[in-house]
């Protein structure tokens, strides 16, 4: 779990290089998170190996169709950024609206996926292994909202 902070940190001190060494440092981080994460998980589960050879592949799927997602959010923190000197109204909707919007689509996919971990695992190791996903994503967004300020009222 220290490693995992660790990298948490690291990861969102990057924010102050350059957007292309940004993007590049941002691939290497999500890399080195994703597979701290899943030794994380590995080591809380404890799968048999009937569980083990089942989880993964959809634990698999579901971590590619979350980086999807996960892409949106980062883009979107990007056109905050962007825009959080002179942000306008219009911009500020739009962010508004992409930002639930990502939102939505997490739970639907959340959703979805844990009813397959279901026919997986028992209801309560799903349980278990939703609550470390849940315990993860949380540190991720504590890390990423302190190195995000808050947006000073501008008078349109």
């Amino acid at each position: 779990m220290k490693k995992l902070n660790l990298l948490l940190i690291a990861l969102v001190l990057g924010i102050a290089v350059n957007a292309q060494d940004f993007n590049d440092y941002l691939e290497v981080s999500r890399e080195v998170l994703k597979t701290e994460k899943k030794a994380l998980i590995a080591d809380l589960m404890q799968f048999s190996s009937e569980e083990s050879q089942a989880f993964w592949p959809v634990y698999n799927e579901y971590e590619d169709k979350k980086y999807v997602v996960n892409t949106k959010y980062f883009n979107l923190v990007q056109k905050f950024a962007d825009n959080f000197e002179n942000m306008s109204a219009e911009v500020a909707s739009e962010v508004i609206s992409e930002f639930l919007g990502i939102e939505m689509e997490l739970i639907k996919l959340e959703k979805s996926y844990a009813k397959k971990f279901q026919k997986i695992l028992t209801p309560q190791r799903t349980l278990k292994y939703l609550q470390a996903e849940n315990k993860i994503k949380a540190m991720i967004d504590a890390e990423m909202a302190l190195q995000i300020p808050f947006l000073d009222e501008i008078e349109d």
